[in-house]
């Protein structure tokens, strides 16, 4: 279900659901829920399973009572679009949580940060601690480590009988990690490693660590 990994003498842990824990600071990453997504398609008549609405608190939930974090840190795209009925849900969601939450806005965060505040949520552009850099788009900064979301990142495997299967994945750099995204209904792009990367597909409920040859990053995007 996790698979454990040090950057800069920190500990951190990915879970199969698509979540990052940072030991040392009791920490939750989530990136990418889309939150208000299945709604916003739905009212356009996408034939999307409502259902799907309530896995993603489904998900959270069962994360967070895994890892009992101190702080949930959001990285970004927390919410699609405008609101609709998907933030009762959220504010509900948010009123039974006893971590403190934080949300690094992301491009699709185009609700007031003055709603957030009001369920005690601080919002940020972006958040340093120590030498990490956390943001939503991918960023390269000097002296920093950075983990991100945005991509939405995926990996394409093909088996001996070439079959292939596209999975997220956690994808690291030396100086990055990339976190997958959490939402359901959330689309893919499909990476392949470059040297010196690691790659940790999701399987179910497995993380798996992929080895791969260098080549050139190449997808197609479907994500946001």
């Amino acid at each position: 279900m996790t698979e454990s990994i040090k950057i800069h003498n920190q500990n951190f842990i990915m879970h199969a659901s698509g979540v990052f824990f940072w030991k040392e600071r009791s920490m939750l990453l989530i990136s990418d829920v889309h939150l208000g997504k299945v709604s916003h398609f739905r009212k356009f008549g996408a034939a999307v399973p409502q259902q799907v609405v309530q896995k993603n608190f489904e998900s959270m939930n069962t994360a967070i009572q895994y890892f009992n974090p101190k702080r949930i840190v959001f990285m970004g795209d927390l919410f699609h679009s405008s609101l609709n009925k998907e933030w009762e849900l959220f504010e509900i969601w948010t009123a039974e949580q006893s971590s403190s939450i934080i949300l690094v806005s992301g491009n699709h965060d185009i609700i007031s940060p003055l709603k957030y505040e009001k369920l005690g949520i601080q919002v940020v552009e972006e958040l340093i601690l120590d030498n990490f850099l956390l943001t939503h788009h991918p960023e390269e900064r000097d002296g920093f480590f950075n983990f991100c979301g945005h991509i939405h990142p995926a990996i394409k495997l093909t088996g001996l009988g070439r079959q292939t299967v596209r999975l997220p994945c956690f994808y690291k750099s030396p100086i990055q990690l990339i976190l997958p995204a959490f939402g359901e209904f959330t689309g893919t792009y499909t990476l392949q490693a470059k040297k010196d990367c690691k790659v940790f597909a999701l399987l179910g409920d497995a993380v798996l660590p992929v080895t791969l040859t260098e080549s050139k990053r190449k997808g197609r995007s479907a994500k946001g």
